[in-house]
């Protein structure tokens, strides 16, 4: 499903509880900004309709969905609105057909193997865990994952900035739905520098990204011991030669002849490189698609960005 492969590409959903929709569109742009093109807006309050409707409007790219959907009728003013998926707190079968005939997608909560094998009898392939850490956290998760492997989650309840990539390593988890970056307090405030802020730190901390390797083009195979050499006499790096370079320790590897980059280039590690490569295509970065790597299973594990920066190449790679 489109919507799916969008929402995991995201990686997080922020859950937003708003009484005034004046403050509806700055909130959207302000996620926007931090990284997150993407709002759930719970029917916890009357304003949810209507900033669900304002949105949609101002921002038509943005994903918009609407939570806390606990009746038809709810689901059919949410999409009327302009939402463009529904969460509910509960597995409510009558809501969940209702979504399904009319084309929209629904996450309902489940907490159990019964739910569950509900979700699977509507023909659900994904799900809201809810109440996440309450129910039993991502323990929980994997253990149900086991003998229903064709089912994945969204976890929401008590996820935060500190757990967020325990949920996220796991591969059945999509997606996590958290609210800290879009505290009531602030949205009340009209303080969106500070929710861009939270938001932005909030994507940095799922991509962990972080800094692998350093290459540097050698002319050939001689210069390139000699320089890997010198770092590993002077710091004590292990001198590890291979097919193509020769590394000095884990931060330094001398290309044998000149590779991508004028002078090098700068591997950057991330804790989920897809997620990472997304990121950085919304912010206008492009990359070199011919240069992407992938294991056995399909997944990409190193793809090249198309521009240098300081004379280097940069590449990303899979943690």
């Amino acid at each position: 499903m489109e919507m799916l492969e969008k929402i995991k590409l995201l990686g997080i959903v922020p859950v937003v509880k708003i009484d005034d929709a004046d403050k509806a569109v700055p909130l959207a742009e302000a996620l926007c900004r931090g990284g997150l093109p993407c709002a759930e807006i719970t029917f916890r309050t009357d304003k949810a309709e209507e900033s669900i409707c304002r949105i949609a409007a101002a921002l038509p790219d943005m994903l918009v969905g609407a939570g806390t959907v606990l009746t038809p009728a709810q689901a059919d003013k949410a999409q009327a609105a302009g939402a463009k998926f529904i969460v509910s707190p509960g597995l409510n079968p009558t809501v969940v057909e209702h979504c399904k005939n009319n084309g929209i997608p629904i996450f309902p909560g489940c907490s159990s193997p019964s739910d569950i094998e509900k979700a699977l009898e509507l023909g659900l392939s994904c799900v809201k865990f809810f109440p996440a850490e309450q129910s039993g956290g991502i323990a929980a998760i994997k253990a149900m994952a086991a003998p229903y492997g064709n089912i994945t989650f969204l976890p929401t309840g008590g996820v935060n900035a500190k757990n967020l990539n325990d949920y996220l390593s796991f591969d059945h988890v999509i997606a996590c739905g958290g609210s800290w970056m879009v505290d009531a307090a602030l949205i009340a405030a009209g303080d969106f520098t500070a929710i861009e802020e939270l938001t932005r730190t909030a994507v940095h901390t799922m991509l962990g990204f972080e800094l692998a390797h350093i290459g540097i083009n050698g002319a050939d195979e001689t210069q390139a011991g000699k320089t890997a050499k010198s770092f590993s006499d002077m710091f004590g790096f292990a001198y590890k030669p291979g097919n193509s370079s020769i590394f000095a320790g884990s931060y330094v590897e001398v290309m044998k002849t000149p590779y991508l980059g004028a002078n090098g280039h700068i591997a950057i590690r991330t804790n989920y490189i897809e997620r990472a490569v997304h990121f950085l295509k919304v912010n206008g970065i492009a990359f070199k698609e011919d240069s992407a790597k992938y294991n056995d299973k399909g997944k990409m594990t190193a793809i090249y960005l198309a521009n240098e920066i300081g004379g280097f190449a940069v590449h990303l790679v899979q943690k």
